[in-house]
């Protein structure tokens, strides 16, 4: 098939090569697949910052794209015939896309840096120089802009960017030395400020981010004030690819993803289970101590829930497609309808079909609503370790920390006015414990608040200033420091988010706590008060852990796969020197694993110090070596993954120590 459809603004285009919805029918019928219509995929442009947006950079935001200037300038320098495209900064650094004949490698570096750095050393000044529309226009066509001479074909993409700036916008160039560019700004005053700086990697891209416009290469560099920057971030990255939780997972057995099964879609392999299921089994106690009550929800729900909920027309490009169901895809295949029709009528709910959950909450919603419930009864407290789904686009994906479909450790509590500040204290310390267990507790805490002047929230200001109240007196219970960002809340309430940095310096959102005063209005929940009048519950979302993938992925970089060992997927090796003390380590073997501790037996015929050298690229905690004075001696030798030193004990003086690490959660 070919073609795209595009949505915007609620209104479906199709293109002209794309098949009839009679074509996509029969096929789907034909295959027998699973109804579920994934044809579309969304492509999103590239939003134009506004000038009052670039004003607010940053001055390292401000240095980098500088920097991304002089990097344009060299490229322009060595490849005249370069059709630049936009150069912006990113978080850590900067790119810049551009056409180019010539494949640019990492062989490729070496020379741009070092012209580079005569661009640095011209020291000239950025210099911004105001145009009119025609004077802009002219320059591009004459391939001045994006460039560093006239040349006999246009500057392609400056010709097209300038369409993109409104008719009321003062338009700008920057000049360093002899490039110019179309450019809103801003800069430092000159190029010599670009001193620290270096190449990453280079990859593909498309124009604007559309798939259907022309291929580019985009070359990642970055940019600090000074070298000793520079060379703290450039360690920090040589030791996040040590960390690498895709190398570990893959060369410890954790996860797999595969292309068949689809990108972003993650595969829990035997340890890795382990690991999730200890990470469950924790939080699962914890929450036996609170009273919650444990519920399980499908995987899939009727698309008018979630517009109920909202959650469908808020988070709509962020999910899968919905899934029609067959007898809506063959009566307007018999209509001859296009495929406009059945997007369309799946948007604006003049169509039903089904949803891949993207969120658990309707779920858990349904299950207190088919109960009536006293004032007596709550707080009602729903917790679900539920999978759900949604359509992150294929560049963002990354390992277990940016997937398809996560698993939550969803809990929705259902609470009266007066509970909700309990509630909420009760969630944060759960929160803080979950982290302080793992070891994670360099954290920093955000409140999140809606933007009144938005129309972006549902619900009424009343309640939004009640929910907000509630999550401002309970952040401050936790005795930490704390940012507001305003615009950032979900769109049904506020939020408290857990914002980790990680060994290597980078921030990770996990756990979060929310408050709703929302959702229970739009699914008209209630509850009997002691007046014996119906009244609404607050409902409080929350998730220590956020997703059990993302959080798993960030452990194992965070301890570099050298788990505790309570979560270690092996948590003793036992090595028999010979033949002769097998029996001796089967017995030993089979004891620890009676007590449920995760062993196993080295049978290979391997010398003592192959196995060992296995067992620790394995990181396995503790090893058991058993050689025939160890028997005679009724004692094992134990070492340590982290320790060179042997140590001897008895096996129960062993398990005495080892089943107190795994019951406190040593680290």
């Amino acid at each position: 098939m070919t073609g795209l459809i595009c949505i915007k603004q609620g209104k479906a285009k199709i293109s002209p090569n794309f098949p009839t919805l009679d074509f996509v029918v029969q096929q789907i019928l034909l295959l027998s697949r699973l109804p579920l219509f994934s044809i579309i995929h969304f492509f999103p442009m590239s939003e134009r910052k506004t000038l009052d947006e670039r004003h607010q950079m940053s001055d390292i935001e401000r240095l980098r794209h500088s920097c991304a200037h002089v990097l344009a300038t060299a490229i322009c320098r060595i490849w005249p015939d370069v059709q630049l495209a936009a150069g912006p900064p990113v978080e850590n650094g900067f790119y810049y896309d551009m056409d180019l004949a010539h494949r640019i490698s990492p062989e490729d570096f070496p020379r741009i840096e070092e012209e580079m750095k005569k661009v640095v050393k011209d020291n000239d000044a950025f210099e911004r120089v105001t145009v009119s529309r025609s004077e802009a226009l002219e320059l591009a066509r004459a391939g001045r802009l994006g460039g560093v001479s006239n040349r006999e074909v246009e500057s392609i993409f400056k010709v097209d960017l300038l369409n993109d700036i409104p008719e009321d916008e003062e338009i700008s160039i920057f000049k360093n030395g002899e490039f110019w560019d179309l450019c809103a700004g801003p800069h430092v005053g000159r190029t010599g400020n670009c001193k620290a700086f270096k190449l990453m990697s280079v990859a593909s891209s498309y124009y604007k981010g559309d798939k259907d416009r022309q291929s580019l290469q985009r070359l990642y560099g970055t940019c600090f004030k000074n070298s000793t920057e520079l060379l703290e971030h450039l360690t920090r990255l040589e030791e996040a690819k040590k960390r690498d939780h895709r190398r570990l997972g893959k060369e410890l057995g954790l996860f797999h993803i595969d292309e068949a099964v689809g990108q972003g879609l993650v595969l829990w392999k035997p340890k890795g289970a382990l690991i999730r299921r200890s990470l469950q089994d924790f939080i699962t106690q914890e929450l036996d101590k609170q009273g919650y009550s444990q519920v399980f929800t499908p995987h899939i729900g009727k698309l008018d829930l979630y517009r109920t909920s909202g959650h469908f027309p808020y988070y709509q490009e962020s999910q899968f497609s919905p899934i029609p169901e067959r007898d809506v895809l063959e009566k307007l295949a018999d209509e001859d309808a296009p495929c406009a029709a059945l997007i369309n009528g799946l948007s604006d709910g003049t169509l039903d079909g089904y949803l891949l959950k993207p969120m658990n909450c309707p779920h858990h919603i349904k299950i207190y609503a088919s109960d009536h419930h006293s004032y007596r009864d709550l707080p009602v407290r729903l917790a679900e370790f539920g999978t759900v789904y949604r359509w992150e686009q294929s560049g963002e994906l990354g390992g277990m920390t940016r997937v398809r479909g996560f698993t939550q450790d969803d809990a929705h509590l259902f609470c009266t006015p007066d509970q909700v500040a309990e509630e909420l204290i009760s969630c944060l310390e759960l929160v803080k414990k979950v982290l302080k267990t793992l070891g994670m507790e360099n954290y920093r805490v955000r409140v999140s608040l809606r933007d009144p002047n938005s129309d972006k929230y549902v619900g009424s200001a009343e309640n939004w200033d009640k929910a907000e109240a509630a999550i401002r007196q309970a952040v401050q219970t936790l005795g930490v420091e704390y940012t507001e960002e305003i615009g950032e809340a979900a769109f049904y309430g506020p939020k408290i988010d857990f914002v980790v940095k990680d060994v290597i310096g980078r921030d990770w959102q996990l756990g979060t706590v929310q408050v709703d005063y929302n959702l229970p209005v739009r699914f008209d929940l209630s509850y009997v008060g002691a007046d014996n009048q119906p009244h609404v519950p607050v409902m409080i979302h929350r998730a220590p852990f956020g997703s059990l993938e993302r959080f798993t992925g960030l452990l194992i970089e965070h301890f570099e796969g050298k788990f505790p060992t309570w979560l270690a997927p092996e948590q003793v090796r036992v090595i028999p020197i010979s033949e002769k003390t097998l029996e001796a380590a089967e017995a030993a073997t089979a004891k620890l694993a009676d007590l449920g501790i995760r062993v196993s037996l080295d049978r290979t015929n391997e010398k003592v110090g192959a196995k060992i050298r296995v067992a620790r690229l394995d990181r396995v905690p503790y090893i058991i070596v058993l050689g025939a004075k160890e028997v005679e001696d009724g004692t094992v030798s134990i070492r340590h993954r982290d320790h060179e030193e042997l140590t001897t004990q008895t096996l129960e003086e062993f398990i005495e120590h080892i089943t107190a690490e795994i019951r406190n959660r040593s680290l």
